[in-house]
């Protein structure tokens, strides 16, 4: 397919509607942005996903986009209750990737000459790497029990404080959980992994605040100038990526057994209200709700780490927010006037409500939700807030990341023979 744009202003495009797509895609980028995004497929994969029953408004993707599993990574699409779908490649597979941040006491001063020492007793702390496993090992009445409670099991189980719910986006829990929905095979990819970061573009990083843009919102966040932070990217591990893999099986067989239209299988669906549907939000949830309990045991490893380093109890380490990346949840949205009830699915996207919304933490809804976009290696990440206008036009959503100029295998092949630990 030969995806034409049609540009908007400088940092919007529109892919108007082509064959058998239900509703324009809608790029956000730069011009510069947009012809990196045009060397691999993901603007054909924006098209693809607008074919999908019940979409309503765009079929989004965000500066940050590239190519992925039936839907872009960067994606954003939203279905009706009655009409639409809910697509695994509209989640992906390490379901519930996502990032959290802390602020410490302590400032960038205090900690520059031990950074070396610091990053070592991080590393010491927190299992990670491929198929990386936790310090506690879960029983099988422990991994139910946290498929179903997330976050919550966690900070019960000693790992966090009460507080840290409160701040975490769907307070750590997402509803509809259903662990007999979850394979055998997961659950013992996930038993042991519990508390790991594993590998990839995983990380535990510890920042500093360099600029602030907005005192107020920065205020509200516990963000001051020099303040060291901490920022954490895990998700689901073994058991959300077998889950994904289990349920693609079972969502190509449904698109059939519905009649669902597919420009490519990859966006294999099932429409929402059926079977397959719930089977598949059964799983997911549970996936959802064991990466919150993870990124919740390294927030504890992170702060144990911490105080024993410094020999010093607390540090002020409150965590800011959590954000979910590869997620499908229930909203309500206005589009075309009218509030609807919405299955949105973000695929490496982030949501970023604005001021006043019910679902904004109370601490926070005066300034909106505290949106986090981690930088590449060694350059700047970003703490922003949502806003009405995301409201309007992206279903409250906003990018994950610092996005990719090449794949992880192109830039592991390039830094062949440089010294990367020196440039950092």
């Amino acid at each position: 397919m030969n995806v034409q744009f049609e540009r908007i202003d400088d940092y919007r495009w529109r892919i108007p509607r082509t064959g058998k797509m239900r509703v324009p895609g809608l790029v956000f980028a730069s011009e510069k942005m947009l012809k990196n995004i045009q060397r691999d497929k993901s603007p054909e994969q924006v098209a693809n996903v607008a074919h999908l029953p019940g979409i309503v408004g765009h079929s989004i993707a965000m500066p940050d986009m590239h190519w992925g599993y039936g839907f872009p990574i960067g994606g954003v699409a939203a279905f009706d209750e009655r009409e639409g779908v809910i697509s695994p490649g509209g989640v992906g597979y390490d379901i519930n990737c996502g990032v959290r941040l802390l602020t410490t006491d302590l400032s960038r001063g205090e900690i520059k000459r031990d950074l070396e020492e610091l990053s070592l007793a991080l590393h010491k702390a927190i299992p990670s790497g491929v198929g990386s496993r936790s310090h506690r090992k879960l029983s099988e009445r422990e991994l139910e029990e946290v498929l179903v409670r997330g976050a919550e099991w966690a900070v019960t189980a000693g790992y966090g404080q009460s507080r840290d719910l409160r701040v975490i986006e769907e307070g750590g829990r997402l509803a509809g959980a259903d662990p007999e929905k979850v394979s055998p095979s997961a659950k013992t990819r996930g038993r042991p992994q519990l508390g790991s970061l594993g590998s990839g573009n995983h990380f535990c990083e510890v920042g500093w605040v360099s600029e602030v843009y907005n005192a107020r919102a920065a205020e509200a966040f516990g963000l001051r100038q020099g303040g060291v932070t901490v920022m954490i990217h895990s998700g689901s591990r073994g058991l959300g990526y077998q889950v994904c893999a289990d349920s693609l099986r079972k969502m190509i067989q449904a698109s059939e057994k519905y009649g669902i239209h597919l420009p490519d299988r990859q966006l294999c669906a099932a429409p929402l209200g059926s079977d397959e549907a719930a089977d598949y939000w059964g799983a997911m949830a549970c996936a959802v709700n064991y990466a919150f309990a993870n990124r919740q045991m390294l927030t504890h490893f992170v702060r144990k780490a911490f105080s024993e380093f410094f020999d010093v109890d607390g540090l002020g380490m409150d965590l800011v927010y959590d954000v979910c990346h590869n997620i499908a949840k229930w909203e309500h949205h206005v589009v075309d006037g009218r509030k609807r009830r919405l299955c949105v699915h973000r695929k490496g996207a982030t949501r970023a409500f604005g001021p006043g919304h019910e679902s904004v933490p109370d601490l926070y809804r005066e300034v909106g939700q505290p949106v986090l976009i981690p930088g590449d290696m060694g350059r700047y990440s970003f703490v922003l807030a949502g806003t009405t206008g995301a409201m309007e036009e992206t279903f409250g959503s906003c990018c994950h990341g610092a996005g990719r100029l090449m794949s992880r295998t192109k830039a592991k092949k390039l830094a062949r023979g440089r010294s990367i630990f020196k440039e950092l």
